[in-house]
């Protein structure tokens, strides 16, 4: 079973995510901060990490340089969910380490297929 770590502070977004991802039967494990997200991310080893941009205690750049500089396994896919849509912005993520983004809002009907698309990508290599 493919294990997703979500670091997401809006819970509103952090339920459709779950939703969506459990439906699938996805094993979830939650984080609504950073903090929380780097201890959960080196306690577990997720396969896939999906995470906000823009967080209360830390941003989702800074949280991806500690994620790669961390024990996590190379293969661990980290896909940046955020309203951040300027080319800048997704430059930057990729730069961090980020493998991929999706922009909020997301599209229920697609997001799992876009998510899964990216991770055999990632794993192909």
């Amino acid at each position: 079973m493919v294990t997703v770590l979500i670091i997401e502070d809006n819970k509103q977004n952090m339920y459709m995510l779950a939703y969506l991802l459990e439906s699938c039967r996805y094993k979830i494990i939650k984080a609504y901060n950073g903090e929380e997200g780097l201890k959960l991310a080196n306690e577990n080893h997720p396969d896939i990490i999906l995470m906000d941009i823009q967080l209360p205690d830390m941003d989702g750049y800074e949280i991806c340089i500690s994620l790669r500089k961390s024990g996590i396994p190379k293969n661990t896919t980290i896909i940046a969910v955020s309203s951040y849509v300027m080319d800048a912005d997704k430059e930057k993520a990729i730069e961090v380490g980020v493998d991929a983004y999706i922009e909020k809002p997301i599209n229920p009907d697609t997001f799992i297929e876009e998510m899964q698309d990216i991770y055999k990508v990632k794993n192909q290599n």
